[in-house]
């Protein structure tokens, strides 16, 4: 079988992939959560006009002058208004947040005036509008201040208040399932034995899938047995998760059972081997609405299949506007050779310098089982298929890794 070009891995993987339904949940609850529809506000923000200042709310045309005198007549606090209009000469006692009593247009702060019993002397001319948050100076109703597919920051939530919505319609979380096999596996803790390694896998696209608001379902380690791998597969599908992740068994060996245990539960393969490296062993199938990736079980390759396939699927499910990554030019810190058949996702770390300038340096060792280097990098450098030879300075693309 050919490899599969990425682009058209991803597209295959992402092929018919439509939002999860809606539901409704509190404010508190929505943090992080993808919005369902564009959301309107219900209010006008401030609904009258206020003070932005502690002072005295005075008519302009009478203080356009320095020595100008007023006669306080009342106090404005937040929430109290006053209950007659100002006639001229008159001022109000003004408190931030305040509604601008009616017939003045302006605020003369409290550090411009001198009080005298009922009377104050203003030391600063004003004119109108000064110091005052006009009624919709932040927003009206039916602005539409939040696009549905946007996935709600903090400062979107005390937007939402603002607006008066008391809960959000939001998307489903994608339920994201994790099996790993391989009789090799031992857990984080245990004392390897002789062939055996720590399992590490897991740890890593649990946590990317979180990242992107996915629910995550740890299925353990599977035996290198059918029937161990088969159980694993029923299990994720009898949960309910949208998404079956498998790390390991991917490739050709005897020993390699995922492909055989997903095709006998009845899984419609779209593609098995990409042409990328690392990952080349990748596979992506269907076991009716649930979406199977089958990522190889090398860290690094597992990692870096993940991000490019897994991200997008994930945001996809969830709703959200912004489905890609995106691809930014960076400069090489050192020379790489042509490159093959297989495109290339080269582990770097990355340098971002006074003048702007943004660094690349591919790590010196890309073997596809180094966490160590893995940890450290913070971008891919991709050299597509059939590259040439480039020198350092050379502008190239990257991704940026999640921090």
């Amino acid at each position: 079988m050919a490899l599969m070009p990425v682009a058209d891995a991803l597209s295959a993987i992402l092929a018919g992939a439509e939002a999860l339904p809606e539901e409704m949940v509190a404010l508190d609850a929505a943090h992080h959560r993808v919005l369902a529809r564009d959301l309107a506000a219900l209010r006008t923000q401030p609904p009258q006009a206020m003070s932005a200042m502690d002072g005295y709310a005075v008519r302009s045309a009478d203080a356009s002058e320095v020595g100008a005198r007023f006669n306080v007549i009342g106090e404005v606090a937040a929430g109290r208004p006053f209950d007659r209009a100002v006639r001229p000469g008159e001022a109000v006692r003004i408190f931030t947040g305040g509604v601008i009593p009616e017939g003045t247009d302006a605020i003369v702060i409290q550090e411009d005036t001198k009080v005298d019993g009922a009377r104050i002397t203003i030391s600063e001319a004003t004119a109108p509008g000064r110091h005052i948050r006009p009624a919709g100076v932040d927003f009206n109703q039916g602005d539409v201040l939040l696009k549905g597919g946007s996935r709600l920051t903090d400062r979107d939530l005390s937007l939402a208040a603002g607006m008066n919505y008391p809960e959000l319609a939001v998307r489903h979380r994608p339920k994201v399932a994790v099996l790993a096999t391989g009789d090799e596996l031992v857990m984080p803790g245990s004392q390897p034995g002789p062939g055996q390694i720590v399992y590490s896998n897991g740890y890593a696209l649990r946590a990317l899938a979180r990242a992107e608001g996915a629910e995550t379902i740890d299925l353990g380690i599977a035996a290198d047995t059918v029937e161990a791998t088969t159980h694993g597969i029923r299990r994720a599908r009898d949960s309910g998760a949208d998404i079956l992740i498998t790390t390991g068994g991917a490739s050709v060996g005897d020993h390699d059972l995922v492909k055989q245990s997903l095709e006998a539960e009845g899984v419609t393969m779209a593609f098995w081997r990409i042409a990328m490296r690392p990952g080349k062993p990748m596979m992506h199938g269907r076991l009716g609405a649930m979406r199977v990736i089958g990522l190889p079980g090398n860290p690094v390759s597992s990692y870096v299949c993940a991000f490019l396939f897994l991200v997008p699927l994930i945001r996809s499910l969830s709703g959200r506007s912004t489905i890609h990554h995106v691809i930014e030019t960076a400069r090489l810190g050192r020379d790489v050779v042509a490159n093959d058949v297989r495109e290339d996702y080269l582990r770097a770390r990355l340098e971002e310098r006074a003048d702007g300038a943004v660094i690349a340096t591919p790590v010196n060792h890309q073997d596809s089982s180094l966490l160590g280097n893995l940890a450290a990098a913070r971008a891919l450098v991709i050299r597509p298929p059939f590259a040439p030879a480039a020198a350092a300075g050379a502008a190239c693309d990257i991704l940026r890794l999640p921090r």
